[in-house]
């Protein structure tokens, strides 16, 4: 029975080491998502650009990046020019304004141009949370029946895009193809 007290906390330590041990190979970007596989959340809220009030059916149709941003945030950014040279390339990109202020959110645009073919004001924060956001930026892609498909949290840079996402969102056009 002594032996076995001595072995203790040799074996409370290996049990801990091998947590730490699974932990270095987890990706922080990872968050895992309730959302996935699920249907967008149903919603009425104003366009940033003027007084349309938009809804999930506005997003059916086609699939999508749904982006969630803020002009106060830093990380969105950096990110933002790899938006606008998406949608440039024909990606369909919404956009979710986050916890913001509206006329910030027109100034950027205005300033930075607008990658979003719709651009959800979500001031009070309400979207985002029946979309367990955790912060900006993130994104989920969409298929054309407006099920969340994936996830991506942090900045969508070209690196990002050609080796991580790209592929992802191509599926998704190519399932929409008769």
């Amino acid at each position: 029975m002594r032996r076995w007290l001595m072995l203790l906390p040799l074996a409370i330590f290996l049990v801990v080491a091998v947590f730490l041990y699974r932990g270095l190979y987890l990706d922080p970007a990872e968050l895992p998502s309730a959302m996935i596989n699920k249907p967008f959340p149903e919603f009425s809220l104003p366009s940033v650009q003027g007084d349309e009030t938009l809804s999930k059916a506005d997003l059916l149709g086609k699939p999508a990046l749904v982006n969630v941003w803020g002009t106060w945030c830093i990380s969105c950014r950096v990110e933002h020019p790899v938006l606008n040279k998406l949608a440039g390339q024909g990606v369909v990109i919404y956009g979710i304004n986050y916890k913001d202020v509206n006329t910030d959110a027109l100034k950027w645009l205005a300033e930075f141009h607008n990658p979003y073919q719709l651009d959800i004001r979500d001031d009070a924060g309400t979207l985002g949370l029946n979309l367990g956001v955790y912060g900006a930026p993130e994104t989920f892609f969409i298929d054309a029946k407006g099920i969340i498909r994936d996830k991506f949290v942090g900045v969508i840079d070209e690196q990002v895009w050609r080796e991580k996402l790209a592929a992802k969102y191509q599926a998704l056009v190519d399932e929409a193809k008769p």
